[in-house]
């Protein structure tokens, strides 16, 4: 994926789920969700990395963020994939090697 677009979509992403402020439980599931998206990113991607290596990661990561969120939370309510997959990203890229905001 195209390295600006995928920036275009995490701050989206991060967006989303900041306008969640006002709903209390929802922005707390979604937190939690991030949470759990940026430790499959830190084993995924490690410590060390490119904002191109990143966006390289972000090819087919809802459906891996989903299979984690199922895992991790199976009795809660639907999730969010897209929006806390595009959010953690957003979080995740602020640690790449060539971050610019």
């Amino acid at each position: 994926m195209d390295l600006e677009l995928a920036r275009q979509h995490w701050q989206d992403g991060d967006r989303r789920v900041q306008a969640a402020r006002g709903d209390r439980a929802r922005y707390g599931r979604l937190l939690g969700d991030v949470d759990v998206v940026l430790a499959g990113l830190r084993r995924r991607v490690g410590q060390t990395f490119t904002l191109a290596e990143l966006a390289a990661t972000y090819d087919g990561a809802d459906d891996w963020a989903s299979e984690l969120l199922d895992e991790r939370f199976p009795e809660t309510v639907p999730h969010e994939p897209g929006t806390v997959t595009d959010a953690a990203f957003h979080v995740y890229a602020r640690g790449a090697s060539d971050y610019r905001p």
